[in-house]
């Protein structure tokens, strides 16, 4: 088995295209930092330089077992981290500010045992928080040494092109890569988050290549879903094969799977090997919690895709579908969905439009 490389974007950057996601490392995962620490020199062993986490990934603790286990290590590995969710859910600590980001990079450094992130990733839009604020204090972290390069994650197109302008105006460091959720079930980002990224030279790191576990092969027809352990523990809507939103995903799961039989290999290497065949996809993160799913993943990296198995999927969910995100919107949902205030005039609201237009058509009458 050999790793392959791909440049990261315009960063110039080498990684691998299989990223290390560690969200499963800790508390809410696998709690065993021991047990974390050899999975990560494993799959380094292996030939994975990039490794990517978040602050908010068992509050903190992923980085730590991350930190620990860089230790000796870390010049030849290819750092990720992010920011954005409150980690205390008190008043200002979270989202997109200078103030905020300006203080959760110390501790992610503190953490992470090391003196540079090599990549430093917005985890979610805020529209509280002007772009060009966060901007700002991004490109002052690089100018100060403390990161390499910064990206954002889980952002629609339009406002990847709306940082983009604001950059470009304001003379300010770009965002260099995104990381969006794609999966065989998952391809809404192939109708303009790819696009978009291509156009700019944006290096992708993508997430969920299993679409949260239902491309695992665990969830199928049939099959009795234990809703305390795993994935299902943490959203058992999503495996309910009772809810009409997942027919679909298990009506394609079972046509993937003899579509993986036919090429000899298990559904979640066909996951996996599915997104780094798009010409836009830099690395795809696989996130195991177990030494066996990293071995699992691993044994798949050489498959590579023909245009025959592509047409198949295709066939299966069209480009463009989404089936996994049905009710979360691709991981994230804008507040003008996710508020009803931001789409709803108020009864108040509508009586005074009502007052004003009477009385500009009044005055117009007047005019006349």
């Amino acid at each position: 088995m050999t790793m392959n490389y791909r440049v990261l974007g315009a960063t110039g950057i080498e990684v691998s295209t299989y990223a290390l996601g560690t969200m499963m490392f800790g508390k809410i995962g696998n709690p065993d930092h021991a047990d974390g620490e050899r999975i990560i020199h494993r799959a380094l062993d292996a030939g994975i330089n990039f490794v990517d986490t978040a602050d908010m990934y068992s509050t903190g603790e992923s980085e730590e077992i991350v930190g620990k286990a860089l230790q000796g290590r870390r010049d030849d590995i290819v750092l990720a981290t992010k920011v954005h969710f409150s980690l205390d859910d008190k008043l200002n600590h979270g989202g997109n500010s200078r103030r905020y980001i300006t203080r959760a990079v110390e501790d992610s450094l503190r953490r992470l045992r090391t003196d540079w992130i090599d990549l430093y990733q917005i985890h979610r839009p805020d529209p509280k928080t002007d772009v060009e604020e966060t901007l700002g204090v991004l490109t002052d972290l690089v100018r100060a040494g403390k990161i390499r390069s910064f990206g954002s994650s889980t952002f629609p197109a339009e406002q990847t092109v709306e940082a983009w302008h604001v950059a470009e105006r304001r003379g300010l460091m770009k965002f260099r890569t995104e990381q969006p959720p794609y999966s065989i079930l998952a391809r809404e980002i192939e109708r303009s988050v790819l696009p978009t990224a291509q156009r700019l030279n944006m290096g992708v790191l993508t997430w969920s290549p299993l679409a949260w576990g239902f491309l695992s092969g665990k969830y199928r027809r049939g099959t009795e879903v234990d809703f305390t352990a795993g994935r299902a523990a943490l959203r058992a809507d999503r495996f309910d094969p009772s809810l009409p939103a997942n027919a679909a995903k298990y009506d394609a799961v079972e046509k993937l799977v003899k579509l993986a039989d036919d090429l000899g290999v298990s559904l979640p290497q066909l996951a996996t090997a599915f997104p780094l065949a798009h010409p836009g996809v830099t690395s795809v993160i696989i996130g195991p919690r177990t030494m066996e799913q990293l071995e699992s993943s691993l044994a798949g990296q050489d498959l590579v895709l023909d245009d025959e198995a592509l047409d198949r999927i295709d066939e299966i969910v069209p480009p463009g579908t989404d089936l996994a995100w049905t009710a979360e919107g691709g991981g994230w949902l804008p507040p003008a969905l996710s508020q009803p205030a931001l789409r709803r005039r108020s009864a108040g609201d509508r009586a005074a439009a009502a007052a004003t237009a009477a009385t500009e058509g009044a005055e117009d009458e007047t005019a006349e």
